[in-house]
This record gives C-alpha cells, sequence and structure tokens, in this order.
C-alpha cells in the first residue's frame, strides 16, 4: 500500500525538489504528496490529515523543524508518523539531538534518489 507523506520545508523549490527526488527513488508513495511551509503549519496539517512519513527541514522561519519533532512527539495521534529530518546541517551532535527528541531518521543536503531510498525504504 502507498504510504503518505508530507514534505515541510520554506522553500516551495526545494519542496518540489524532494518530491520529484522521492518519486525518483521509486518508492511507493501516494499520488498526493503533502506540503507546508514551516512547522506550524505542518503540525496543523497532520491533525487533519495524518500521514506515515514527514521530511522536514531544520532551518526555517516560523516554527523550525527541531521544534516541530519536538511538538509533534508530545501528540499521541503522530505515534507512529516516521519523521525525517533533511538539512544542510551535519554536525553530529545536532543529528543525534533531532533523533533523541524522536526523528527516525536524517538525511544531509544534497541528496540523491539512492539516498532518499536507503532512508525511506524501512518505513515503506
Amino acid at each position: 500500500m502507498a504510504k503518505t507523506l508530507m514534505v515541510v520545508d520554506d522553500s516551495a523549490t526545494m519542496r518540489k525538489i524532494i518530491t520529484r527526488t522521492i518519486r525518483k527513488a521509486g518508492l511507493s508513495v501516494a499520488d498526493e504528496i503533502l506540503e507546508a511551509g514551516d512547522g506550524g503549519e505542518a503540525l496543523e496539517k497532520l491533525k487533519s490529515s495524518p500521514v506515515d512519513i514527514v521530511l522536514c527541514d531544520i532551518n526555517m522561519p516560523g516554527m523550525n523543524g527541531l521544534e516541530f519533532v519536538k511538538q509533534a512527539r508530545q501528540d499521541p495521534a503522530n505515534a507512529n508518523t516516521k519523521i525525517i529530518m533533511i538539512s544542510t546541517e551535519s554536525a553530529e551532535d545536532l543529528i543525534h539531538g533531532v533523533k533523541a527528541d524522536g526523528a527516525d531518521g536524517y538525511v544531509t543536503k544534497p541528496f540523491t534518489p539512492e539516498t532518499i531510498q536507503k532512508e525511506l525504504s524501512p518505513f515503506m
């Protein structure tokens, strides 16, 4: 069964790049991939449209990805939602911290379809 996804990034262009890369990776995803421009918008969309996997940037105005992970994990309705961070940030302490806060995976930009496929396939 196709998984439902949401891409969270303040750049509409980057959301399109991530969506296109997911499709090129050959993963079984729903026809429509939801999008949000920041963590606050993503939390609102999760309330009305639960998704299987969220791919989220860290650096965004409004609610950033770090705060999104913390708040998403406080809601039991999101307990089974997998959260994969996609960011230019590559500091090991940041990656470990965001995973400790509830992220299920981490992809560093720039990425390839193979990178996305490798990170998402355990959740498919």
